[in-house]
């Protein structure tokens, strides 16, 4: 599995979207799917805005497509507001899509626009480096919002890395047979199983 920034974050925007589409089609409990996507939405925020966009400017120079992306995220989580708050009503559908035109309009741009200049700007190690960065960001903001996966939502792959136990990642190194996995730090055998699939 890829772990470069680019790639993580498209990832996110694809889970994103499976989470829209199940939203969408009413077949799981509104509530829990909304909760799960603002808790997946503000981490994903959060971690670019600290993490990869300052990188972005760095390399690039542009700040003010930066600054209109983070103004993009709070519109977005606004609209997820009302959409939460209209979950038993009948304008429920019509906050939902303006929400998600709202996000896809914003993946959309960050995907054409933000990622190539970044991807241009940057080596691959640099991208690989950024993407850890990213990842442990988006996680540590996911656990600390105190949201739990319910039984039977979607789940992005790198969470079930990510909220495995150092013994479970080892056991799971071993069977994989990382070398040098009795000295790895959980973060370590995350990055090694990762490069494994």
């Amino acid at each position: 599995m890829a772990s470069d920034a680019v790639t993580l974050i498209k990832n996110d925007h694809r889970l994103m979207k499976e989470l829209f589409a199940q939203l969408k089609h009413g077949d799981e409990n509104r509530r829990a799917l909304v909760a799960e996507i603002e808790a997946r939405l503000s981490a994903h925020a959060r971690a670019e805005e600290t993490e990869v966009y300052p990188i972005i400017a760095k390399a690039t120079g542009e700040k003010a497509d930066l600054e209109h992306g983070t103004y993009e995220h709070l519109e977005a989580e606004h609209k997820l507001r009302k959409v939460r708050n209209l979950i038993d009503s009948p304008h429920f559908d019509q906050a939902l899509e303006e929400f998600v035109a709202a996000v896809e309009h914003h993946m959309e741009e960050e995907e054409s626009e933000l990622l190539p200049a970044l991807e241009k700007a940057t080596d691959k190690k640099t991208l690989d480096r950024l993407g850890a960065t990213f990842e442990r960001a988006r996680i540590d903001e996911l656990s600390t919002s105190g949201y739990e996966q319910p039984p039977g939502t979607a789940r992005h792959d790198t969470d079930d890395l990510a909220n495995a136990t150092r013994d479970e990642l080892y056991e799971k190194a071993q069977k994989a047979s990382i070398p040098g996995r009795s000295h790895m730090r959980k973060e370590d055998l995350i990055e090694a199983l990762r490069d494994q699939t």
